[in-house]
């Protein structure tokens, strides 16, 4: 077989090498990636709004209704709300809304919406602020009224309620604006979501 010496051979282009070239191994993930993106941070901003409506209801009802009984009554239902309020569903909201939150401003910056994961970011450091303000003050109070111990036993519920009552109210407070902002921030990165990305 004779071999043209005069043929013209062709140039490869960047745009034919694309072409022919296979999905590889990044090309499904980050398809998967992308296509995650919208329902986490959807899921993300449900667990966000549960949490920041958990607050706020202590802050407009639980709270003020409590303040307006006698100190055995309000130590009484604390002790016992704080119990109650330890169960699987709350604890998987709560860390939920921070691990989702999370994930969903690392899936938004990897799809290429940059703009939708800054927003997400912010309400992951809102949320943590939350967390440092329920683990330094509102768990540490929680702890300190059950260590008073049972109702029946304790001699001054005027001291309890005075140590607990104020400081936990106003650090739940801060909690709600905390969360509200980070809903905020959430409700912004799914209107974000849902434009071009960029």
């Amino acid at each position: 077989m004779r071999h043209d010496r005069n043929a013209t051979i062709a140039p490869t282009t960047p745009a034919a090498t694309t072409a022919a070239a296979p999905l590889g191994a990044t090309g499904p993930a980050v398809a998967g990636r992308s296509r995650a993106a919208g329902p986490v941070l959807a899921t993300a901003t449900v667990a966000m709004g549960l949490m920041a409506g958990l607050f706020f209801a202590f802050d407009v009802s639980v709270m003020p209704g409590l303040a307006a009984g006698d100190d055995r009554t309000y130590v009484t239902a604390m002790q016992n709300i704080n119990k109650a309020i330890g169960n699987g569903l709350f604890g998987l909201v709560f860390v939920g809304a921070f691990a989702l939150t999370a994930v969903a401003a690392w899936l938004q910056y990897r799809a290429g919406r940059r703009s939708a994961a800054l927003w997400a970011g912010l309400a992951t450091l809102l949320y943590v602020a939350a967390l440092i303000v329920t683990m330094g003050v509102d768990i540490p109070l929680n702890n300190e009224l059950a260590g008073a111990g049972d109702p029946a036993g304790i001699q001054d519920f005027a001291a309890v309620r005075t140590r607990f009552e104020s400081t936990w109210v106003a650090t739940n407070m801060l909690r709600t604006a905390f969360c509200t902002a980070a809903l905020a921030a959430l409700t912004r990165a799914l209107l974000l979501h849902a434009r071009p990305a960029r």
